[in-house]
């Protein structure tokens, strides 16, 4: 079954209970690939029997007439931010280095009840935080991709979730999950092109997700396409009474309702999101975006988000302050690093911890967050973050009163080189300029491939939906899918 690989979600799911091949031959060709694409780094633990012996439950199920479930026979990659039982969890920091939880995170849990598999924990920036995966502390994820000049630069996967999107667009694993706060899906799904989206803020309970910014952090599918990330999502959304956050609503069929047709649908296209500079097979594949939607009936409306500009500072202020205080629990006092020089007091032993366990990048974020919180400064920064974020969200109400989904760019271009921005943070975070707003906003927004720029790297289009409309988005996203037919892959160097 050597093809086995190429298959996704869906074909997969419906070839197992039709008899087609059996789980287990899915999980043991997922397993090889896995095992032979340690080149790209993209998981940091691999767990070959654990994806077994949820295929041989499988087969099982479907050998007792039993119902398989809506991921049955799936093998995925957990993004290693997802509380696993028994497996480690790390959030690719060093001071977690070796934690294995006792519990598991309810989105895994409802994954593996519908039927999935785990093929390892993926590698992602630490803690969530960054956008090329160069954060983590495990080492870089190369992307899959080369570019089409012949350079052998190697090139960054997006991020945080740069360990999925690497190991999805290379087809090591069908799916995979994601966390998205500020980007973190849609970036890397657009620079390894695949399908990723961030549901409404609320939909994926965040129990047992290491946290890095409370109120934006959220959990979602990236696979190879709009269908797979629909299955998917059923599967991993819900109510959790565990997660105050989580919203109290039932779990719509999206994969049943998934339609291309947008005749009677309106399209926003923000005018703010044309800045100067913009690369311009970026602006062109919009345009191009822009007469697919048109061609699947939708009638197209410049719109204004004016607050726009200010949404990457509003990030920077808020995330790193919720940071701060999330991370404050990393003390070496109760579980992950302990580092206790000799002849050492508690406070000795919290500096010492977090200087050795925190690398630069999350050090950076927790002093900013520190700073915007502490007496003298609050008002100054996170309070007015805050009401500028409110404003952003007044921003795509008003919109949505006038269009049903908004068209954007996922990212200002297409997947730069390792190293390349590594040293300039304000240019690294430039990079979420497009996915920050609706974030903030709590929005659902899905990034699909559009196809290839002039150096053969994927672009991806983002789809912005009012608040509980992923269906919308999902279909805006069919929409596009149909038409770009992307169906280009990375050749395989590694």
């Amino acid at each position: 079954m050597a093809d086995i690989t190429e298959l996704g979600v869906a074909a997969i799911r419906d070839g197992v209970a039709q008899g087609e091949f059996t789980a287990v031959e899915v999980a043991e060709a997922f397993n090889a690939q896995v095992a032979a694409a340690e080149a790209l780094n993209a998981f940091i633990v691999a767990t070959p029997e654990a994806a077994l012996d949820a295929a041989r439950a499988t087969d099982a199920r479907r050998a007792g007439g039993q119902p398989l479930g809506k991921m049955g026979g799936v093998p995925i990659g957990m993004k290693d931010l997802f509380a696993t039982k028994g497996v480690q969890t790390t959030a690719a920091s060093h001071i977690l280095e070796g934690f294995r939880p006792e519990y598991e995170s309810t989105v895994s849990q409802k994954l593996w009840d519908a039927g999935a598999g785990m093929l390892g924990k993926l590698n992602l920036d630490q803690f969530a935080m960054g956008s090329s995966n160069e954060t983590s502390y495990f080492g870089n994820v190369i992307s899959p991709w080369r570019r089409s000049d012949g350079g052998n630069a190697a090139l960054a996967p997006g991020g945080s979730s740069g360990g999925s999107s690497a190991a999805v667009s290379a087809r090591l694993c069908p799916a995979a999950t994601g966390t998205d706060t500020g980007g973190s899906i849609r970036q890397p799904a657009a620079f390894t092109g695949i399908s990723g989206i961030k549901p409404t803020y609320g939909r994926c309970s965040r129990w047992g997700i290491v946290a890095f910014a409370s109120s934006l952090d959220q959990a979602g599918p990236m696979a190879r396409d709009v269908r797979d990330c629909a299955i998917m999502l059923e599967a991993m959304a819900g109510f959790d009474p565990k997660d105050a956050t989580s919203l109290d609503l039932p779990v719509p069929e999206w994969e049943a309702g998934l339609s291309a047709d947008l005749r009677g649908k309106k399209v926003g296209i923000p005018r703010e999101y044309r800045v100067d500079g913009l690369d311009a097979d970026v602006a062109a594949s919009w345009d191009r975006g822009i007469e697919w939607l048109k061609d699947a009936g939708a009638e197209v409306v410049d719109v204004s988000l004016p607050h726009t500009k200010y949404a990457l500072p509003t990030y920077y202020i808020i995330a790193p302050a919720e940071a701060s205080s999330n991370l404050a629990r990393y003390d070496g006092v109760r579980y992950g690093l302990r580092d206790l020089p000799d002849g050492a007091g508690l406070q000795d032993m919290y500096a010492a911890t977090r200087a050795a366990g925190f690398g630069p990048e999350v050090k950076r974020r927790i002093l900013i967050g520190t700073y915007v919180l502490s007496a003298g400064f609050y008002d100054a920064y996170y309070t007015q973050a805050q009401k500028v974020r409110t404003l952003i969200s007044h921003d795509f109400r008003n919109a949505f009163k006038e269009v049903d989904v908004i068209l954007a760019p996922t990212a200002p271009t297409a997947a730069f080189g390792l190293g390349e921005m590594v040293s300039d943070p304000l240019a690294m975070y430039l990079n979420d300029v497009f996915a920050v707003p609706a974030s903030l906003a709590g929005l659902p927004a899905m990034s699909v491939p559009a196809g290839l720029n002039r150096e053969g790297l994927p672009l991806g289009l983002q789809i912005v939906g009012r608040p509980f409309d992923e269906q919308g988005v999902l279909n805006a996203g069919l929409a596009i899918e149909q038409r770009a037919a992307f169906t280009a892959k990375p050749e395989r160097w590694w």
